[in-house]
């Protein structure tokens, strides 16, 4: 009897470690964010359909503690001390990280979304032209305001490229007509910050008459403050991104636009394309590093449709 115990238990051992080493043998893959929002739910939904293609992978998008350059440069050293082949980073501040981007870069497959890091080591970049996506808030403004005004724009990293890519967009396509963007604010990811930069905004500037949120959240929370100052379609808002209460605004009327984005084709397309790479076939990067997944502009003309598709693809009713 002992002899088949001794043989069972072998056995078991045996299946457990085999387990643990095929665990092992996947590689790990990781999508790091800028800080907390809603607005990466859709990447995360992306990450976790190239999951169910990737068997041999295991992939996870990981957030930040706090929209902070050295936090996020700390986590992705911890990431890559576990041992993780790819990261793909949205970076807080490209020009404050550059010197860990190109070290991280050299350990592991760096890839960057969202806002780029062009001046470092990272393969390629995946996501959004900015500059394109301002260009068409520009365009929101510019049918919002046919007789002029006057905008300020909300944001949460000024230092970021996305941020400064979105704004440069902006400005470009309003040149030279009779609105004009007085100023940008930046709350550092911070929500409460971002409501109450619009609030002082109205009580510092009365002549604005039009504001622009260039990050996810920062239109919702343009859309809150307006409503309970009585402002609501007194004043024009031009936003980014999907978020509800976005959508909801731009069905109603009180929000002119919004120029959305694909994060879930970052997430789900990023993985697949970096676990190619990791696999050898690298003929799927572009010349120029830059890999655009297009933007486009929701009004309320494909509002509904625009929404139905996101309920359905994010698996809602």
């Amino acid at each position: 009897m002992k002899r088949f115990a001794s043989t069972g238990i072998a056995v078991v051992l045996a299946l457990a470690f085999a387990t643990t080493a095929h665990a092992e043998d996947k590689k790990k893959l990781a999508f790091v964010v800028n800080g907390a929002s809603d607005f990466w739910k859709a990447a995360e939904a992306g990450v976790k359909a190239a999951a169910a293609e990737l068997p041999k992978y295991d992939l996870t998008l990981k957030y930040p503690e706090q929209s902070a350059a050295a936090i996020q440069i700390r986590l992705m050293d911890d990431l890559v001390a576990a041992g993780y082949a790819g990261i793909m980073v949205s970076a807080v501040d490209p020009k404050t990280e550059s010197d860990a981007l190109n070290r991280i870069g050299k350990q592991v497959a760096l890839f960057t979304t969202d806002s780029d890091a062009p001046k470092t080591s990272r393969i390629a970049y995946i996501g959004s032209s900015n500059t394109d996506a301002g260009k068409q808030a520009g365009e929101l403004v510019l049918k919002a305001m046919p007789n002029g005004g006057k905008c300020m724009g909300f944001v949460g990293l000024l230092g970021a490229d996305n941020a400064k890519e979105r704004i440069d967009g902006v400005k470009e396509t309003i040149k030279g007509s009779k609105v004009e963007l007085v100023d940008v604010r930046g709350d550092d990811i911070d929500q409460t910050r971002a409501k109450r930069n619009v609030e002082d905004t109205l009580t510092a500037h009365p002549e604005i008459d039009c504001m622009i949120g260039f990050y996810s959240y920062n239109t919702p929370r343009i859309y809150e403050a307006l409503k309970e100052a009585g402002k609501l379609n007194k004043i024009k808002i031009i936003g980014f991104d999907e978020d509800p209460i976005t959508l909801g605004g731009v069905k109603e009327g009180s929000i002119s636009g919004t120029v959305v984005q694909q994060p879930y084709e970052w997430g789900y397309q990023g993985m697949k394309d970096m676990a190619k790479y990791l696999e050898g076939d690298k003929s799927w990067v572009p010349g120029n590093g830059l890999l655009i997944v297009p933007t486009k502009i929701i009004d309320t003309s494909n509002v509904d449709a625009f929404w139905a598709e996101l309920k359905k693809r994010q698996g809602k009713s």
